[in-house]
């Protein structure tokens, strides 16, 4: 049962010094724990503390006694987790903990600047993404899931445990007469990602015993997938310009200018559309063939409208929604 996580920490190669994401939960502990022990002296732990429920201070004892046993060095940030208007309280979290994380990174040294941060998310979170994303209709960047390894604020990030299944990280512990802390709000079946661990996940175990390596291989071609639309993007939105062209858009396949569109919004304005802005603007693109015709459409959190910055010459631009 034990060997699927032996197997990936023996493949686990991170620079060094090496911070381990501490939640004090079963597959952070199972992380630092084997870390530490075959880097020794090398491996810090990194605690965040949201402050959104009362067990919050007793993760933080948990953390220290743990560490404090092993010999690892700890360092806790408390964060501002609360959501703002419209946004999900998972998000707010996940964005506070990053910026937390890479923050007291940068500011450990154990004995030396750390150089990566492994993050404890196993096969059976991957698995739980990609069914959130199949409900929430994304593409392929969305059914790519969670990347294995990413660079962020000059730090390398992994993810070491993506093809471990969540019980043979537990047998793992167990096995060392390790005991964790359990998050109450994991058992809370109003958050939609612990639904799907306690309905669904069971019932794909019982039909298709495999699923986890499946999901991660279906997740493996959507990244690769992903990441070839971009190039493509990216390879169209030089040749529409800056702002983008009207008349070269026109000339694009519907897919490349729903992906030039995506794309541009995105890494310019910092949007996305949702797929019925989307298709109103590609319509209204393509309705564009007279002067007079006028473009103001909302898209994601912006105004895009039809300017001409030189006579006879149009273009998309994009304004600041009213206050």
């Amino acid at each position: 049962m034990t060997q699927a996580f032996d197997a990936a920490l023996a493949a686990f190669a991170p620079r060094l010094p090496l911070a381990v994401a501490l939640s004090g939960g079963a597959d952070s502990t199972a992380l630092l724990l084997a870390c530490a022990q075959r880097w020794p002296g090398q491996v810090a732990a990194l605690h965040v503390h949201h402050g959104l429920q009362a067990a919050a201070d007793d993760f933080v004892r948990h953390c220290r006694q743990l560490c404090a046993a092993v010999s690892v060095p700890l360092a806790v940030r408390h964060v501002d987790a609360r959501a703002a208007p419209g946004q999900s309280p998972e998000d707010a979290a996940r964005q506070a903990r990053y910026e937390a994380l890479e923050a007291l990174a940068l500011a450990s040294q154990v004995p030396a600047a750390i150089q990566s941060i492994a993050l404890a998310q196993h096969a059976d979170d991957q698995a739980e993404t990609i069914l959130l994303a199949l409900s929430r209709g994304a593409g392929v960047a969305g059914l790519a899931a969670m990347p294995g390894q990413w660079e962020r604020g000059g730090l390398r990030w992994h993810r070491p445990l993506l093809r471990v299944a969540g019980a043979d990280v537990r047998q793992w512990l167990r096995a060392r007469g390790q005991g964790w802390v359990e998050d109450p709000t994991n058992g809370d079946e109003r958050y939609t990602r612990n639904r799907i661990r306690a309905r669904l996940l069971p019932a794909l175990q019982q039909a298709f015993p495999h699923f986890r390596d499946t999901f991660a291989r279906s997740a493996a071609h959507s990244a690769q997938a992903a990441a070839l639309l971009l190039e493509v993007a990216q390879a169209d939105l030089d040749a529409v310009g800056l702002p983008p062209r009207i008349d070269a858009l026109q000339r694009l396949s519907h897919a490349r200018q729903a992906n030039v569109l995506r794309h541009w919004l995105k890494r310019c304005h910092a949007t996305t559309p949702s797929t019925a802005q989307l298709a109103e603007l590609q319509s209204q693109i393509a309705a564009c063939t007279t002067r007079g015709h006028r473009i103001r459409i909302r898209v994601g959190a912006v105004l895009v409208v039809r300017e001409s910055a030189v006579p006879g010459c149009y273009n998309l631009a994009v304004l600041d929604l009213p206050s």
